[in-house]
């Protein structure tokens, strides 16, 4: 059975700091699919926010948070993280991991495409005040 646990979320000032985790119910995701993070503010569409792929450990990151959010894995925990730094209002969201579905034509997708992932979790809330 796949799943995945998003943990870590909270309220933070403007400015602030969050390490969120996916933790996967086997190591045998992290070792052959790329893991996701995105994210969904209320009443907008969800969007990609940072992948990292399962071979050799390549990040790829949105735009809006280049240079703020770095993304990692450790295998042996079954876990990604995403370490959340200088955080804005507009981060808040809530934030879902998923792993990338094994599907060639899922694959060929763009990295962030949300069509390539699957099994997404519950969900961790994330709020940043002014």
């Amino acid at each position: 059975q796949v799943s995945l646990v998003e943990s870590g979320g909270g309220l933070v000032q403007a400015g602030g700091s969050l390490r969120l985790s996916c933790t996967a119910s086997s190591k045998f995701i992290l070792d052959y699919y790329h893991i996701g993070w995105f994210r969904q503010a209320p009443g907008k569409e969800r969007e990609g926010v940072s992948v990292i792929s399962h071979s050799d450990g390549r990040t790829y990151y949105a735009d809006s948070v280049k240079g703020r959010f770095t993304i990692s894995k450790d295998n042996a925990k079954n876990t990604v993280y995403l370490q959340m730094n200088s955080l804005k209002p507009e981060d808040t969201a809530v934030y879902y991991c998923a792993k990338e579905k094994n599907s060639a034509t899922a694959q060929a997708l763009g990295v962030m495409d949300l069509l390539r992932y699957e099994y997404w979790g519950q969900g961790t809330q994330v709020t940043v005040s002014s």
